[in-house]
């Protein structure tokens, strides 16, 4: 028979089991938040001690998965317009599932909710909000969505972005913050690696610098030192090509002295007008002037065109207003790579300006070093008109009055020859001395200022202007009198281009080796009639003839005229 106590002994042990289950249900929660802030406290540390910028967002995306236990993650970068992402890195998504989606968002839908609206956002289902829009083909079907921004000094530099929490569970406010913790860690982590990132690029121009004026103060050659400059710009900014453009002497044109990298050979030489061209509006202004697609900018002349394969680009002016713009340093980036930062073009401006400083003092050398040399002349020709003509002259005088004495008719003979040697000797002192004090021909007389102004003279009459690309020492090596044979034979040329081929673009490419000078013009017209005159191309074969050389006229495959006229230059 059951006692009548029995009920009141069990009902407290049924209470008894109910705490114990409920202490025990608080203990492993306490435990798990335990292990959630150890694994916090590990991630923080793990982003803390990357300094490459790229590695520390990899680890951020990983870290930020792992944490709120999500299957797909994503770091959005923003990018400078503060509209749209120029970054995104992803965990979760494979090489074939991104292959398959095609390029990565640029911040429409819900990721450019975050970006316009820079706070937290958690969703139970992502198609449920308005701003959502679906996901393009081949994308990961995705529901729970957490979305929190990356600060760094106050400025937004980012999103995280969190899909699919695993076991088919929504993300909860303790997700949110553990994930808002994460990215104060995070914006510290990516301001160190852009610090470290930024004094170590600074090092290298700082290098790159020392290096330039090293080899400008030792007396390397001009273009082995522009070169270096083009070199070192394409090199640590990361660019798929770099030129340096100088200007001419009319200072209405600039001429690419050098290029290197990607299409370099359709760079090198080309003469651009100071405008409708990145390095023609970074020279007028000044200033730098930066594209971040420099193929479709509706400010750049695409003719001829060069510009293949290629996105974001700078150029920056080698000077300042105050001092002098020497130049223009061009760089441009592969297409798809990210654009120039602000930061990045300072230090590329700095760069700039340290090699034109480097620049200056090379040129300051060379005229002390010139001038020297120009009062050496001046006092050798001094001492050769003071000293030895004056001999000389006496010298011939005595002879001359000595030959009246001589007797013999071959002694006298020889003694006149020798006054002749020594009147001749005189000349040859007398010419030797003007040409120690000749001084240099006018500004804008080389043929290098001369192609490119008749160049800029046909255009009316073509009705565009020709591109012009010129190479070599053409007004050094060059004689005067086969400078005027190319001039008619490249205004002849242009000629015939405006009056028969129809063209809506010609090419004057003129260069020289020193051994040989080559002056070709092309155009994309109707090519050469079979019953046209050949009146102005027997003019141009007879000029070449005349001086050793040929003329040769073809018509590509493409359509159009090449004229190319060679001539050899004289040997020293």
């Amino acid at each position: 028979m059951t006692s009548p106590e029995e009920p009141r002994v069990r009902l407290p042990q049924l209470k008894l089991d109910e705490l114990l289950e409920e202490l025990q249900a608080r203990i492993d929660a306490a435990r798990s938040t335990q292990d959630r802030v150890h694994s916090l406290l590990e991630a923080v540390l793990a982003v803390g001690r990357e300094l490459d910028l790229e590695q520390a967002l990899h680890r951020i995306v990983e870290a930020a998965a792992v944490l709120v236990d999500a299957e797909y993650a994503a770091l959005g970068v923003i990018g400078p317009d503060g509209k749209r992402l120029s970054g995104f890195h992803t965990v979760g998504v494979g090489e074939e599932q991104i292959a398959a989606i095609g390029p990565y968002p640029e911040g429409h839908g819900i990721l450019g909710e975050l970006i316009r609206h820079p706070q937290p956002l958690r969703l139970a289902k992502i198609s449920g909000h308005p701003a959502s829009y679906g996901f393009p083909p081949g994308h990961p079907p995705m529901s729970s969505f957490l979305g929190v921004p990356i600060r760094v000094r106050d400025e937004v530099f980012g999103n995280l972005y969190l899909t699919e929490k695993r076991g088919g569970l929504e993300f909860d406010e303790e997700d949110e913050s553990v994930l808002s913790t994460l990215a104060v860690a995070a914006g510290v982590a990516i301001d160190n690696a852009r610090l470290y990132e930024d004094s170590r690029l600074r090092e290298r121009w700082l290098l790159a610098n020392a290096e330039i004026s090293h080899s400008l103060m030792s007396g390397s050659d001009r273009a082995e030192s522009l070169g270096l400059i083009a070199e070192r710009a394409r090199d640590i900014s990361g660019s798929a090509l770099a030129a340096v453009a100088l200007p001419m002497e009319d200072a209405k044109s600039l001429t690419v002295e050098i290029a290197v990298g990607v299409d370099a050979d359709a760079h090198r030489g080309l003469v651009l007008p100071v405008h409708e061209t990145l390095i023609g509006l970074a020279y007028t202004a000044t200033a730098p002037v930066t594209s971040d697609d420099v193929v479709h900018d509706p400010r750049i002349s695409q003719e001829p065109p060069r510009f293949g394969g290629l996105g974001p680009a700078v150029a920056v002016p080698i000077g300042t207003g105050a001092g002098g713009v020497r130049g223009v340093v061009m760089v441009a980036r592969e297409a798809g790579r990210p654009v120039f930062l602000q930061r990045e073009t300072e230090m590329l401006q700095g760069f700039a300006a340290q090699a034109a400083i480097a620049m200056e003092l090379a040129e300051r050398r060379q005229d002390v070093q010139q001038i020297a040399l120009l009062e050496d002349r001046d006092r050798i020709a001094r001492d050769l008109h003071d000293l030895a003509i004056q001999r000389l002259f006496a010298t011939g005088m005595t002879l001359q009055s000595a030959g009246r004495f001589i007797e013999h008719p071959e002694a006298s003979e020889r003694v006149l020859r020798a006054v002749d040697d020594l009147d001749e000797t005189i000349k040859i002192i007398r010419s030797t001395i003007f040409g120690l004090r000749a001084r240099s021909g006018a500004a804008g007389s080389g043929l290098r200022s001369r192609a490119v102004r008749a160049a800029g003279e046909a255009a009316p009459v073509l009705g565009f202007a020709p591109s012009v690309r010129m190479e070599g020492l053409l007004d050094t090596d060059v004689p005067a009198e086969i400078a005027d044979h190319i001039m008619a034979v490249l205004s002849e040329a242009l000629t015939n281009v405006a009056r028969h081929a129809h063209a809506g673009r010609a090419q004057v490419v003129l260069t020289t080796d020193g051994h040989e000078v080559s002056l070709k013009v092309s155009d994309d017209g109707v090519g050469l009639a079979p019953d046209g005159r050949r009146s102005g191309l027997r003019n141009m074969a007879e000029r070449a003839a005349k001086l050793g050389g040929r003329l040769e006229v073809t018509s590509p495959d493409g359509g159009g005229t090449t004229l190319e006229w060679r001539v050899p230059l004289p040997a020293e």
